[in-house]
């Protein structure tokens, strides 16, 4: 047979398996909404690590270096004095700017302080680990992407907090004017702020010489952030700093810490995401084998008329596949646009297990998951329609005839 006539075939046995999808609505549409249901659980899944990621790894910029003490897997762990950190602001490659309007250009470095503090959840109360940041006045020049959204800008030396947008959304109390007591002092919410989604969001800001003597650190810090000349300065900070007899320390541009403190969190969503997909599509492979086994069995005077007249049983496969694909792929693509839907952008908050505090961030639907759960649909239709096009191609003409 010609290729040619080969196709015909193929084309006018699926045709006619697709005209007849209506007289089966039932079983079609359970197999459509079993699929979909199926490729929306993944979706939404995988939507919390990609909305995770994308919160870490918003946070750095290139041009940013940050220098915690060497060997420090996370700002919790790590400690650096007052003596270290100004010869850090001093070390080769650091840019220099005005922080305020009128005053002279000085290093464009910030030297910070990170403690968690208890606040309760919104939704259901339970206390969570909010980080709260001390930082030095170059830390809004060197994260130009903060912008106050309500209030003002805390004042330096006094007992006041700005909180970023996501975690006045996620916790209770956090509100501009609230009050609240943590380490030896109280503190007062001035304000709120954005960064674009990145993680300073889930964080509480303040004057980290006010931090230090509440939470009793001394004149020690935890990391610095410095802004360099360009991101090809970073070699020529990074040499002078492990160099530097005085210090013992490890330097990293900042988008790339940050980006590697969420892959383990995002590293466990994808494999539980997959896990649980695979479970739920074990039963909808059986939805669409019982399915596509109704629909042999409904047409199996067809399938027989048309093996007599020649059309082969390579076709008859075809044209089942055909028909299990159609009804996966649109399952799969109501159950994508229905992720997209309803969780595209829903903000949560979730434990990062690097620095054990919490870190709000939106779920984020990107295209690439909406192609992912498209062709795990497929696979299913695959699976599923795969030994009912068998059984058709291997109907005995005769007795077929004779069944129907």
């Amino acid at each position: 047979m010609s290729p040619m006539n080969w196709l015909a075939q193929v084309g006018a046995i699926t045709a006619t398996a697709i005209r007849t999808i209506p007289q089966r609505r039932g079983a079609s549409l359970a197999t459509i909404a079993g699929i979909a249901g199926v490729v929306a659980v993944l979706v939404a899944v995988l939507s919390i690590g990609e909305g995770f990621r994308k919160a870490l790894t918003t946070a750095g910029s290139p041009q940013n270096a940050l220098v915690l003490r060497s060997g420090s897997d996370s700002e919790m762990m790590s400690l650096m004095l007052g003596d270290s950190v100004e010869i850090v602001a001093q070390a080769p490659g650091v840019a220099r700017g005005s922080i305020a309007k009128g005053e002279a250009p000085v290093p464009l470095s910030s030297a910070e302080l990170f403690v968690v503090v208890d606040v309760p959840k919104r939704s259901t109360g339970t206390p969570a680990n909010v980080p709260l940041r001390g930082v030095q006045p170059a830390a809004f020049a060197i994260r130009p992407e903060l912008s106050i959204t309500s209030g003002r800008t805390f004042e330096w030396g006094r007992n006041e907090i700005l909180v970023g947008a996501g975690a006045m959304r996620q916790f209770r109390g956090l509100d501009v004017g609230s009050r609240l007591k943590w380490g030896q002092n109280e503190w007062t919410v001035v304000g709120t702020f954005s960064a674009n989604g990145a993680l300073w969001e889930s964080e509480m800001w303040t004057d980290a010489r006010v931090l230090q003597p509440a939470y009793r650190r001394g004149n020690s810090f935890q990391t610095v952030v410095a802004r360099l000349e360009s991101p090809e300065a970073f070699d020529r900070f990074k040499d002078a700093l492990t160099r530097d007899p005085r210090l013992d320390v490890q330097v990293q541009r900042e988008s790339e810490f940050f980006g590697n403190q969420g892959r383990t969190l995002h590293a466990i969503i994808r494999q539980l995401g997959f896990l649980l997909a695979v479970l739920m599509g074990i039963g909808a492979v059986f939805g669409a084998l019982n399915t596509m086994y109704s629909a042999v069995a409904a047409r199996t005077r067809e399938v027989a008329t048309l093996r007599a007249l020649g059309f082969g049983p390579a076709a008859v496969v075809v044209s089942v596949m055909a028909e299990s694909l159609m009804l996966a792929a649109a399952g799969g693509i109501l159950g994508a646009l229905g992720a997209w839907a309803f969780f595209d952008g829903y903000r949560t908050s979730t434990l990062n297990f690097d620095t054990f505090s919490q870190v709000t961030f939106s779920f984020d639907v990107t295209a690439a998951l909406l192609i992912q759960g498209v062709v795990f649909a497929i696979v299913l239709g695959l699976a599923g329609g795969l030994f009912p096009a068998i059984r058709a191609a291997r109907l005995p003409v005769t007795a077929a005839l004779r069944e129907a």
